[in-house]
């Protein structure tokens, strides 16, 4: 057919991208942030996996009496830091890609 693009070279490219996702893959799984509710009575860790790395819960704000506070905290700083590590996981995937909309590339929360 003329005018169509090389099937060959495409797949090149299509490979090659997939090499460079599975590469930043593996470096988000080392990347982290940190979120925290509550003034930081409670800090979260979230690894670019979107996986909770660590808990830091300040004593003062263990109160027997009130528990629904406590995992409020805990719920509202886990979101936070999950939001944070989409974030720098679109933002990794947004400089591999330069921003375009590659169509039939997946979301890029669906890749991670």
């Amino acid at each position: 057919m003329k005018g169509f693009p090389n099937m060959g070279s495409i797949l090149k490219q299509a490979q090659k991208l997939q090499a460079q996702i599975e590469k930043i893959q593996e470096e988000l799984e080392e990347k982290t942030v940190e979120a925290s509710a509550g003034g930081g009575m409670v800090r979260v860790i979230v690894n670019g996996k979107q996986e909770l790395v660590s808990i830091h819960i300040e004593p003062e704000v263990i109160d027997p009496d009130d528990p629904e506070m406590l995992q409020d905290l805990i719920v509202a700083a886990v979101n936070e830091g999950l939001a944070k590590a989409r974030g720098m996981v679109n933002e990794e995937m947004q400089k591999l890609t330069k921003g375009l909309n590659i169509p039939g590339l997946p979301k890029l929360n669906g890749l991670f």
